[in-house]
């Protein structure tokens, strides 16, 4: 299990998380759903372990062990993976080398072709560069099919539809029912209530706070009905989190 305990995160002085707590299981979807702003992918890149990214308190737990401290690249190899909103750019390799780390995952070309496939991508990307002739959705692809590739225990998905070219919403479901067969947990971090209805269990992230949670239906048809129409989403959630204390 994953969890965050009474988080609390300031980012040059000012607050971006409070009193957050979440649990995330393997083999279990879940939804981190939001506005633009509210703090969905802050929770993305503290999970990570992203520097800038530390509570100044509350711990975060992964399978019992406390990795508050602990930085990128050892929760990576622990079991936790993210796909960045914006897409990681490895100039000058070709896409079989990108989908192996340079040979370091020892997969066959027949795994290589079907994570390609699970992502719209045909054979022949195999070959291609990852240079300045892929777009932004290709590259949004590969890097999905990397993730896949990689087999981790947690996976972050930071706004998965985004620069995405004509990637439908059933196509990234089933890219998450592809991991969750696996026995992965998949954390998604959208704004998409066609996406978190998908999930086994949805947080309602606003202003930093967690306003809802649980059900991903019910958590949905209130953002839609509540956040979409929100213009001034922190003042009346804000009094919202005070009723509830």
């Amino acid at each position: 299990m994953l969890e965050l305990r009474d988080i609390h995160l300031e980012i040059d002085g000012k607050v971006i998380l409070k009193r957050l707590n979440m649990k995330f299981e393997i083999g279990k979807r879940y939804t981190v759903l939001g506005n633009n702003g509210t703090g969905k992918s802050t929770v993305a890149n503290m999970i990570m372990g992203m520097e800038d990214y530390r509570p100044q308190s509350g711990r975060i737990y992964l399978d019992g062990v406390d990795i508050t401290d602990l930085d990128m690249s050892k929760r990576a190899q622990m079991g936790i993976t993210i796909a960045f909103q914006e897409n990681v750019r490895f100039d000058g390799i070709r896409v079989l080398e990108y989908l192996t780390l340079g040979g370091k995952i020892k997969k066959s070309l027949e795994e290589m072709k079907n994570a390609l496939k699970l992502v719209g991508l045909g054979d022949e990307y195999l070959k291609r560069y990852v240079d300045g002739s892929l777009s932004g959705g290709e590259r949004k692809r590969i890097e999905l099919a990397s993730i896949y590739m990689l087999d981790p225990k947690y996976v972050i998905l930071d706004e998965p539809d985004s620069g995405i070219d004509m990637m439908s919403i059933e196509t990234i479901n089933k890219f998450i029912d592809a991991l969750i067969k696996r026995k992965i947990a998949v954390i998604t971090i959208t704004h998409r209530e066609e996406i978190a209805i998908n999930s086994d269990y949805a947080y309602l992230l606003c202003a930093g706070i967690v306003l809802k949670e649980g059900d991903p239906v019910e958590i949905s048809k209130y953002y839609k009905s509540m956040c979409d129409a929100c213009d001034h989403p922190n003042e009346i959630h804000l009094v919202k989190e005070r009723e509830m204390i």
